[in-house]
């Protein structure tokens, strides 16, 4: 399991709230149908004072899960809407889960059709909603993997990809290292040193093909953080999950901002 049931995201830097007193932040439950049909639970953090580009939300195992509502919550604090998607609606159903949610039956009936089918459909929310065009995928874990790989799909209309651990040897996905010459966005990944199951090879391995394929990117390890540091509990990584803060909402900062 990425990390404890009780765990929650790091608070943003205080610089780097948009977000003021009686500004309402609440992440709501809602219901979209996915690119193939299949209906779906999200939940959706408006922006009260939007300010850049919309992020979709990618989670790890758990699917949709507190820590990654909270997320959504502080990426509209900082002036991004955000939109968390759930894996396992065809297999799960739309009902809420709680910490003694079964995941791995349901993770190992995914394909990678079906999570960029639902990609797809949070893509299409945002852009309706916020009515300018930047829309970044975020994903953390299986997630992480997931975003790497959306970046190499031109149809989901993408413009850039964020990766917190993301495994670089996925098993039954594709390794995101023989993808890279079909990534066409601008590619952030972030990995923990101390990740036994992401060894360094791999991360260099990553960063050359990025680089040869001509691929906007920067890959940041953090000395000593384990898998899943970005945890506000990790009183001991608090200075990596501080610097990930400022990296991701600095990646975001520099992607153009049009109307639509």
């Amino acid at each position: 399991m990425c990390f404890a049931a009780d765990a929650s995201p790091p608070e943003l830097p205080n610089e780097r709230v948009r977000a003021v007193a009686g500004d309402l932040v609440h992440a709501e439950h809602v219901e979209l149908a996915s690119a193939d049909g299949t209906r779906m639970s999200a939940a959706l953090a408006r922006a009260p004072r939007p300010g850049g580009p919309g992020v979709v939300i990618l989670p790890d195992v758990r699917g949709l899960y507190p820590f990654y509502e909270q997320l959504a919550e502080r990426f509209a604090r900082a002036g991004h809407d955000a939109i968390v998607v759930d894996y396992f609606a065809r297999t799960a159903g739309l009902a809420p889960r709680g910490e003694d949610f079964e995941f791995q039956p349901h993770l190992s009936a995914t394909t990678l059709q079906q999570v960029q089918a639902d990609i797809s459909a949070a893509v299409a929310v945002l852009r309706g909603r916020i009515g300018v065009r930047p829309v970044v995928a975020i994903g953390f874990c299986f997630g992480g993997t997931h975003a790497f790989l959306a970046g190499a799909n031109r149809a989901l209309d993408l413009d850039a990809v964020v990766g917190f651990y993301g495994k670089l040897s996925p098993g039954r996905l594709p390794r995101p290292a023989e993808q890279a010459g079909s990534i066409g966005v601008p590619l952030l990944g972030l990995f923990g040193g101390d990740d036994p199951d992401i060894p360094a090879a791999e991360i260099e391995e990553f960063d050359t093909a990025l680089r040869q394929a001509g691929v906007r990117h920067q890959l940041i390890t953090y000395p000593n953080a384990p898998h899943s540091f970005f945890d506000r509990s990790f009183d001991e990584h608090e200075q990596a999950c501080n610097d990930a803060w400022h990296r991701v909402l600095g990646f975001l900062d520099r992607l153009p901002v049009t109307a639509m």
